[in-house]
């Protein structure tokens, strides 16, 4: 299994007051590389991503979603032996318990869908007890169950939402075309399934994050990795991180039209309001994310309009 970690550097030291100089304070750890990373890295100054050395652009372009997540797990691109194994593997554990089904049923229909991930996701670890973290195939087991089922729990979810049935995973579809299938009832056309795919690529891995950082501290105590990423969903579900995604929505559902664009911008600076969207904390040049997902969004529109 990889080690866990994310940015390159030492590690942090926290002192208890003395009567020797404090050492500098740095508001939310700005600069402080926090822990060593042989998983991602990125240079907000270039616009450059890795994971394990990969530039993000050519695993956009030639990898898929399942063969990424090997390769941050495991440190190094699958064999296509490997590869079939490893995709084997979360085809059948795709499933879940129908008494996990059940529990998202008693949830309220105007919750929110991170609160019901993170609820499923530690109910997992319930079901499928991963408390010897240390043993490999725990790890493993812990791994493939992750990305298997947690597509499941959110379509789940998300037509639950509407009053609808869940809709079982169909195992002759590809993992992003699998979600989309289980969101709509509908195999997706293969473009579509294919942004998706790239979009997962792209979200995969991002250094040290909030969440990320909150996983690594839950980690740190040896919780079980159902814990671990339940602990991860809620700290990645606030408006000042993934939150941010729909604060984005909202702006723009407010805004309405063109003509309100500058109109709500002068109002918002002249408040010094944030503008969700806008900036970013690691790069002081464009998501290199970004360029991939603007392409894709041409793709899409030069076909669906």
């Amino acid at each position: 299994m990889a080690e866990p970690g994310t940015h390159r550097g030492q590690g942090v030291k926290i002192s208890s007051p003395s009567t020797q100089e404090s050492p500098p304070y740095s508001p939310g750890l700005a600069g402080v590389p926090a822990a060593r990373s042989k998983i991602s890295y990125l240079d907000g100054h270039k616009g450059l991503l890795e994971y394990r050395g990969v530039r993000i652009e050519a695993l956009a372009q030639h990898s898929t979603f399942v063969e990424t997540a090997y390769l941050l797990v495991f440190g190094e691109l699958p064999t296509p032996a490997a590869l079939a194994k490893f995709n084997a593997d979360l085809i059948a554990h795709r499933q879940i318990k129908f008494r996990i089904t059940d529990l998202m049923k008693c949830l309220p229909e105007g919750g929110h869908p991170m609160d019901a991930a993170q609820a499923a996701v530690a109910v997992l670890g319930m079901f499928y007890p991963a408390k010897n973290v240390k043993d490999r195939d725990v790890q493993y087991s812990s791994v493939v169950r992750l990305l298997a089922k947690l597509p499941t729990i959110v379509a789940a979810y998300a037509r639950m939402r509407r009053g609808d049935n869940p809709i079982p995973p169909q195992d002759d579809l590809g993992h992003a075309a699998n979600f989309l299938y289980m969101l709509t009832g509908r195999p997706p056309e293969p473009l579509v399934a294919r942004v998706l795919d790239v979009c997962m690529i792209l979200h995969a891995e991002h250094t040290m994050n909030a969440s990320t950082f909150s996983g690594l501290v839950t980690a740190s105590t040896l919780a079980d990795a159902y814990t671990v990423v339940s602990s991860a969903i809620g700290t990645l579900m606030g408006p000042l991180h993934g939150g941010a995604n729909e604060e984005v929505l909202l702006m723009l559902k407010e805004i309405g039209t063109p003509a309100n664009a500058k109109p709500y911008l002068q109002r918002q600076l002249a408040a010094g309001a944030k503008i969700m969207g806008l900036g970013h904390r690691e790069y002081k040049v464009k998501d290199p994310r970004a360029v991939i997902l603007q392409a894709l969004a041409q793709d899409l529109f030069a076909r669906y309009g």
